[in-house]
């Protein structure tokens, strides 16, 4: 989709979303100590790294043992309130802000970990070549229930066959895997 409709329509989100984040902030504050947002560095278009911004769903000081490892569900790690967020992906309505500042899009392959960068050829590799987003292809075809080659393979394809067309279809067909919390987390 054009940037300009990802921006507006991000915006849109985050007023709509905006008593759900009160909520889950205020939540997170209650549970537990630390920072109610998230950041991580993540790599996106063009190899350019960020911080995407998430709401907090582990314990303080969890990050160290966990940088690019599977969350599996029992994860004595993930607060209470975090078992709900992640299963609704709640815990993602901050990468809305991203959107709105041009590092992510609604649509596309998820953002990189700099620790994932020796799996691709950064300056070769098709998922640099697009703005990460929010859901895309392989989040809508099994989340965390298919392999990391799998993932991949479905985001190459996503790239070589972009279009609105196709976003707004990935949009559509993310409802039910959020509303159902199916493939969050492998079991």
């Amino acid at each position: 989709m054009p940037g300009i409709v990802d921006r507006l329509l991000a915006a849109l989100g985050l007023l709509v979303l905006s008593p759900v984040l009160v909520a889950a902030a205020i939540w997170i504050r209650l549970d537990s100590r630390g920072p109610v947002v998230y950041r991580q560095l993540r790599v996106g278009k063009d190899g350019r790294v960020f911080e995407m911004l998430k709401l907090r769903t582990m314990v303080e000081g969890s990050d160290p043992e966990g940088v690019g490892t599977v969350v599996g569900r029992g994860d004595p790690r993930v607060t209470k309130p975090g078992e709900l967020m992640r299963r609704t992906s709640i815990d993602e309505i901050p990468n809305l802000v991203n959107v709105l500042r041009g590092e992510m899009a609604l649509v596309g392959p998820r953002p990189a970990l700099p620790a994932h960068l020796d799996y691709f050829d950064l300056h070769g590799h098709p998922r640099f070549d697009v703005l990460p987003g929010i859901t895309g292809w392989a989040q809508v075809k099994g989340r965390a229930d298919i392999t990391w080659p799998e993932r991949v393979e479905l985001d190459d394809w996503y790239v070589a066959h972009r279009s609105p067309t196709l976003d707004l279809r990935i949009l559509a067909m993310t409802i039910l895997p959020v509303l159902s919390g199916k493939g969050v987390s492998p079991d």
